[in-house]
Order: C-alpha cells, then structure tokens, then sequence
C-alpha cells in the first residue's frame, strides 16, 4: 500500500459514498420521460439532417451478424464503465501513486458535469426511440442502478477518453501505450453499436471529459508555455 491500509480505505469510501451520492441524485433525473424521449428524437432528426443516416443503426446491424463481436461490444458496454474504470483507479493507486488524485478527481468532475447535462438534458437511449435499434438489454441489475434517460453526454464514452489519456502516458510498454490509446475508440464503437448512445452523445461526453482534464490538469498544462525569468 502507498500510503497505508487506512489511505485505501479511505479512497474507497470517497469512491463509494461519491457513488451513492451519484445514484440518489441521478434517480431524479428520470422523472421526465416524455421530455427525455422528445430530446432523444431531436438528436435522431438533426443526425439525419446532417449525415443522411444513423450510423449507429449501421454499426449494430453490422455487429448483430456476428455472434462473437455481439457478445464482445455488450461486455464491453456493461464493464467499460466500472470494472475497467475501478481496475484502472486500483492500478494507478497503487502503482503510479502519484498520479492517482488527479486521475481520480477528473473521473469525479467529468461524471458531476454529466449529471448536470442530465438535469438540463434528459435524453433517451437510440434503443428506446423505435427507430430501429434492438434493444437487447437483459441486465436486471444494472438496469435498476442506471437512469435510462441519460444518454446525453455520453460518461461511458468521456471516462474511456480519461482513462485511455492518463493510462496511455503512465504505462511503459508500448503495447499497452497503444491499447489505451485505442479505447476511447472502442468504447464509443461498442456503446453506438449497443444503441445505447448517439456519436452526439459520445461527442459530448468527450467534451466534459476534456473540460474536466483541463480544470484538474490545468497546472500541467499550462507548465510548457509558463514564461521562465531571464
């Protein structure tokens, strides 16, 4: 342990109160379904506009014809958002400490912002708008956890984007260097392909991410261009 038994146990009461917390208030952002399903709609009318197509309903047609890459896509959707996320906080707390609360603090920002857009913003899922998307979701559990009216912005696609960034540039292999950069990538293929997310959607919620990093890294950032004494 880095900094002791304690420490990590009181990381882990930071991640899973800011998780409960998280739950409670996003339960009332679901209370305006027709409202969520309006703002779903428009997404699907200005996309077609300005593409001639959903490319989301391409890419799950395309995933359905294969059993394995079906399969794949779904894991990835339902783990990229806690198992790869929690795995990739205990890796970096554990073995590049240092880096740890801003990692940790971006995450919790992004996912703050994202409730937000979820309060000014309710907006059902591709699959729930019955225009064309399968909606296969059989998970009970995570279906009772989730607000089902928060696809906008898309979290899955804004935390894959941070934790690709950070791991990308503390891993020392280059395999791995180049597996996280991908991520970001993959995600937001598997969570269009699931018809759980709009590109609108995962263009959103790499905004807040880059908006998140950029307020918790803003030290860093600016380093490079900071102007030195003569």
């Amino acid at each position: 342990m880095p900094r002791g038994w304690s420490d990590l146990g009181l990381q882990l009461a930071i991640w899973f109160g800011f998780l409960g917390a998280y739950q409670v208030v996003r339960g009332f952002a679901d209370r305006n379904p027709s409202k969520a399903f309006a703002n779903g709609l428009e997404i699907v009318h200005l996309e077609s506009h300005v593409t001639s197509r959903l490319y989301e309903l391409t890419l799950q047609n395309f995933v359905d014809q294969k059993h394995w890459l079906e399969t794949l896509v779904s894991w990835t959707y339902w783990n990229s958002e806690f198992t790869v996320l929690g795995l990739a906080l205990l890796w970096v707390y554990l073995r590049r400490h240092s880096a740890f609360p801003r990692f940790r603090n971006a995450i919790l920002l992004a996912n703050v912002l994202g409730l937000v857009g979820y309060f000014l913003m309710p907006t059902a899922p591709p699959r729930l708008l019955g225009v064309g998307f399968a909606n296969q979701h059989r998970d009970g559990l995570v279906q009772l956890l989730a607000n089902p009216y928060a696809a906008m912005p898309s979290l899955h696609a804004g935390d894959a984007l941070i934790v690709g960034i950070v791991l990308a540039t503390l891993c020392r292999s280059t395999l791995w260097r180049l597996v996280w950069i991908a991520w970001p990538a993959w995600v937001w293929f598997c969570v269009m392909a699931t018809g759980n997310h709009f590109w609108l959607d995962c263009l959103a919620g790499s905004a807040v991410a880059l908006l998140a990093m950029a307020v918790v890294y803003r030290e860093r950032i600016r380093a490079p261009f900071a102007v030195r004494p003569a």
